[in-house]
């Protein structure tokens, strides 16, 4: 792929917004903001009005398109609660950058109330069902390409698509001892018993971690989602795995869409899948706190 300034990414965005507001728009200004380790991420003002650019010439082709379909997934909600970013364009990337253009955000002023709006927001999200586990297509997770096939078993759908999918992952690219195996095997054998609870294929972001979510203007908004149907305990493992969400938050959570009994026991069976894909993506310590949570689990 040809390299690609800033400034050319930029370029194709304006010419995509005159395309679709059907006049000519005029860049006046650009600026580099906070928006993670893995894509560029600019705010562009505009004559026609103000956006977030994301973009990346060495990801996954389809990434933002993955992303943008999450976006518009969570957006089919009727949650009075919660922002979602509007989808203004989204491309793959080929002989150009990928990239994923989206409305501007304005971050918030003031935030009172809006830790009791984000957890009433995020039950409400995951009040969206479908009839098996899964999403419409395969999702990635950073850059961790997520197994979404539909599967009419949560256990089995967590056992095989997420859990054991990475560790195969895991071992071609840094490799994972027989002993290791062994124990992720027993635990993928063992989850039907570990999750015989009852479960609902619920929406979830699939990554909201404090990163992940923001208050603007208009209140609490998501973004960067890897969304997929799910156990909707799923994302409150990996809201408790790195903090960031206020006791407020889950209190408001509880009100609107109450936990079943048991849902704390089993935050660290679901943490164990986003542990798997930081050794994956980082490596570090992660690889023996996830084999800590396998061997607590067999």
């Amino acid at each position: 792929m040809a390299f690609y300034k800033e400034h050319d990414v930029i370029q194709l965005c304006i010419e995509r917004l005159a395309t679709i507001y059907g006049q000519s728009v005029r860049l006046i200004n650009s600026r580099s903001v906070g928006g993670g380790c893995i894509n560029h991420s600019v705010k562009v003002n505009t004559s026609v009005g103000d956006f977030f650019l994301k973009w990346n010439a060495e990801c996954p082709p389809d990434l933002f398109l993955k992303e943008a379909a999450g976006l518009e997934e969570m957006q089919s909600v009727d949650n009075p609660y919660l922002m979602i970013p509007k989808v203004i364009w989204s491309r793959e990337a080929d002989e150009l950058p990928g990239l994923l253009l989206l409305e501007y955000l304005q971050p918030a002023a003031t935030i009172s109330g809006f830790d009791e709006r984000l957890g009433r927001g995020i039950a409400r999200l995951h009040s969206k069902t479908a009839s098996n586990y899964g999403f419409h297509h395969s999702n990635y997770c950073g850059t961790t390409i997520q197994d979404n096939t539909w599967t009419n078993s949560w256990p089995e759908f967590y056992a095989q698509r997420r859990i054991w999918n990475l560790v195969q992952q895991i071992n071609s690219s840094r490799g994972l001892s027989s002993g290791e195996l062994k124990v992720y095997e027993r635990l993928v054998e063992k989850m039907p018993q570990l999750l015989f609870h009852p479960t609902i294929p619920s929406l979830i972001h699939g990554d909201l971690w404090s990163g992940n979510y923001m208050y603007t203007s208009n209140g609490p908004a998501l973004i960067d989602p890897a969304c997929y149907y799910a156990d909707r305990e799923m994302e409150l493992g990996m809201m408790q795995l790195f903090g960031g969400f206020s006791p407020a938050v889950w209190k408001a959570y509880q009100e609107e869409y109450p936990l079943p009994e048991g849902w704390q026991k089993r935050i660290p069976l679901y943490q164990l899948y986003h542990i798997l894909n930081h050794h994956l993506l980082f490596g570090g310590s992660y690889g023996r706190q996830a084999l800590e949570i396998a061997k607590a689990f067999v």
